[in-house]
């Protein structure tokens, strides 16, 4: 949603209400003293004050029940005043517009000339052969042509711009930049609808309020407030009047062009008439301000448990379909790096801030906002991530959050074919789509990307590579994985502005590599086994190096870190990595055991090493230089491995205990028994090499 709840105003200062936003006081002449609107003080305050420290813990625990007893009341208010509130219904549209010819035909002239101009400008690039070379001003263009047409396109432009199945990249990159450039409504009526939507007077409810809104966009305007009860500083939002029935009228006519594109244009393979009912239903969403609040308040407690994001409360009690009360939030919009920059900020350390929580609505809880454009993310005088307006959310299928990272792992591994067939567990194709002719393609492009390391490739570019990809063949998108694309693109560009260098790819990789080691999900461990072992053959550097990425997220544990493999090696279906495991521990322990010896050997005066090496120029040990310098470093890796456990914040010996028990178990002491059986032939055939000096071709 394009709506800035709360942006600040240069002459607001915080804590403090300014001449400029009091009502006028001829407006409250005579009413200044009514009595305020007390409901969760006279809770509060009926609850006794303890002298004792369990009386205290008690009350407290008694205000925040009744606290919470009645934010549920005031929300359940809420949801009554809002029962009314339109949803989108075709079939009800389709029928309420068919009767009102004059009304149809006057707005489809209004948008059949402005985009028929544009789609003969087109028509003409293509036959002058400058259809490509054009192809950036004429989205610039259409931008301008969606602004002009007001609410609905504007949507309807910001809902393309996440479309890389519909639109090419120039268009994408055009629409994003869509700004609700359209002029307020007048005060009288934004004063007037609050007063009726929620029963009350201006004066009964607010102490003073801004006299002009402080933001305007597509569907409605907000006014800076101060409660009159609690004396809080909030924002509220007003509905443009007549949004719906404008809104109604657009999508029955766009709709209907739906229906003559899914018919005529071949070029386009996605189902254009399901896309905008989808887009329609998120719109209508908007509309209702109680499904915003509701929004806000889930958001809140999934993601604002981190003490560097703020999420604002909900006034229930002065909220209801048309209007939403929320705390005011100070700060500043995160484009504006040098005001930032004055309030002793950084930019950078914002943006991992959004980086990592988009990650976590992403791939944890599936549940993220879907507009997170510079305007809805505030920088506050705290150093916070403020999250503003929540009408617009969107949630990623529980099978696709394990999925992506399955992606992430087939991307790293080069695996073109596997990256294709996620397609279908991402819903990007039908099943009965054929993936090869895509595998060619994916090569090509990534080929050339995966050049650098991830921590130097550009997202913006990945994402622009991987777009015309999919414009290429018959994908549908979900509107959920470009709805994050955009976020994450929308983020590294802010970060851009502030250091040149930065890759949001490298940032956010640490979230990937922990996700990795410690989630149980078997998608993830599969993952995670198909990422450490190739060719019969553990990458111990792919470890250590997921190791090093995934100490530096916060929420990395030590404790947790490589449990999910441990238990798919113990379990019936284990046994194909069984047989690996088996052969990396004998390869280990013979490197260990070798190169100790190498050591030890190195260490001893000369004339001992003339006795001991028997005349062998290469010591005791019948070696190639070569593979003893590989057994030297396999055991210098593990030990690397083992120092960065042991250095995680949360390491603790005890983290072993549940490893031991594992061992306990009977599959556990077979398995042992394997290992020790295949340490011991090693080592015998070793000790054979060495008695008849016979030189054994490098393992390692």
């Amino acid at each position: 949603m394009a709506t800035t709840v709360a942006q600040p105003c240069p002459s607001w200062t915080r804590g403090s209400i300014p001449l400029s936003m009091r009502i006028s006081r001829r407006r409250f002449s005579g009413r200044t003293a009514l009595t305020r609107f007390t409901p969760h003080a006279a809770l509060v305050q009926a609850v006794p004050s303890p002298s004792s420290g369990r009386e205290r813990d008690s009350s407290s625990i008694q205000v925040v029940t009744l606290s919470r007893a009645n934010d549920l009341q005031a929300e359940a208010r809420a949801m009554a005043r809002a029962a009314n509130a339109t949803l989108y219904d075709p079939q009800l549209i389709a029928s309420n517009y068919g009767s009102q010819p004059v009304k149809v035909v006057r707005r489809t002239l209004q948008i059949v000339l402005a985009l028929g101009s544009f789609g003969l400008k087109l028509l003409l690039d293509q036959r002058n052969g400058v259809l490509d070379k054009n192809r950036r001003v004429r989205a610039a263009e259409l931008k301008d042509i969606f602004t002009k047409l007001g609410p609905t396109f504007v949507k309807l432009g910001q809902g393309l711009s996440t479309r890389p199945d519909i639109c090419p990249p120039e268009y994408l990159e055009e629409l994003s930049e869509l700004q609700d450039g359209l002029p307020t409504f007048p005060d009288d009526e934004a004063f007037a609808c609050i007063e009726k939507e929620l029963g009350l007077s201006l004066e009964s409810i607010f102490s003073s309020l801004s006299p002009s809104p402080i933001a305007a966009a597509s569907l409605g305007q907000v006014y800076k407030a101060q409660l009159k009860y609690s004396g809080k500083l909030v924002a509220v939002k007003v509905q443009r009047p007549g949004i719906e029935e404008a809104i109604g009228l657009d999508f029955y006519l766009i709709r209907g062009l739906g229906f003559f594109i899914n018919k005529y244009v071949d070029i386009i393979t996605s189902d254009v008439v399901a896309l905008i009912d989808e887009f329609a239903r998120r719109v209508f969403q908007e509309l209702n301000y109680v499904q915003e609040g509701q929004n806000a308040r889930r958001f809140k407690t999934l993601y604002a448990d981190k003490e560097d994001i703020c999420v604002p409360d909900v006034f229930w009690d002065y909220t209801s379909a048309k209007v939403l009360t929320m705390e005011w939030v100070d700060g500043v919009k995160l484009n504006e790096q040098e005001a930032i920059e004055r309030q002793g900020l950084k930019v950078l350390d914002l943006v991992n801030t959004g980086i990592q929580c988009s990650l976590r609505q992403l791939l944890e809880y599936g549940y993220f906002h879907a507009d997170p454009h510079p305007g809805n993310l505030l920088a506050t005088p705290e150093g916070k991530l403020a999250f503003l307006d929540f009408g617009m959310m969107s949630e990623t299928p529980e099978e696709a959050r394990s999925a992506i990272i399955g992606h992430v792992v087939h991307l790293v591994n080069r695996d073109y074919e596997a990256m294709a067939r996620d397609y279908y567990a991402l819903d990007f194709l039908s099943p009965d789509v054929d993936v090869s002719p895509i595998v060619p393609a994916l090569r090509d492009f990534f080929d050339d990307a995966l050049n650098y390391t991830v921590s130097e490739l550009n997202f913006k570019t990945l994402v622009d590579g991987l777009g015309n990809v999919l414009y290429q063949f018959p994908f549908n998108v979900p509107a959920y994985y470009a709805l994050i694309l955009r976020s994450l693109t929308v983020l590294e560009g802010l970060a851009l502005y502030a250091d040149p260098n930065f890759k949001v790819l490298a940032a956010s990789y640490p979230y990937f590599a922990k996700r990795l080691l410690t989630d149980p999900n078997p998608y993830l461990r599969d993952a995670l086994i198909e990422l450490l072992f190739q060719d019969g053959r553990f990458r111990w550097g792919r470890l250590e190096n997921l190791l090093v990425q995934g100490r530096m997220d916060r929420d990395f544990s030590a404790k947790e870190a490589l449990q999910p493999v441990l238990k798919v090696l113990l379990s019936p279906d284990g046994e194909e990595l069984r047989i690996l495991v088996i052969k990396e521990a004998v390869r280990v322990t013979e490197a260990f055991t070798l190169s100790t010896i190498s050591d030890t050997y190195k260490s001893v005066p000369d004339f001992m090493r003339i006795i001991v090496s028997n005349g062998n120029a290469n010591g005791p040990i019948i070696t190639s230089e070569a593979e003893m310098q590989n057994m030297i470093e396999l055991r210098d890796q593990v030990f690397r491995i083992w120092g960065l456990l042991r250095s995680s914040n949360d390491f603790d010996p005890d983290l072993l205990l549940p490893i031991l028990q594992v061992l306990q178990q009977p599959e556990a002491r077979r398995l042992g028994e394997r290992v020790m059986g295949g340490i011991t032939q090693r080592l015998a055939a070793r000790f054979l090499q060495q008695v008849l000096r016979v030189p054994t071709p490098s393992s390692l």
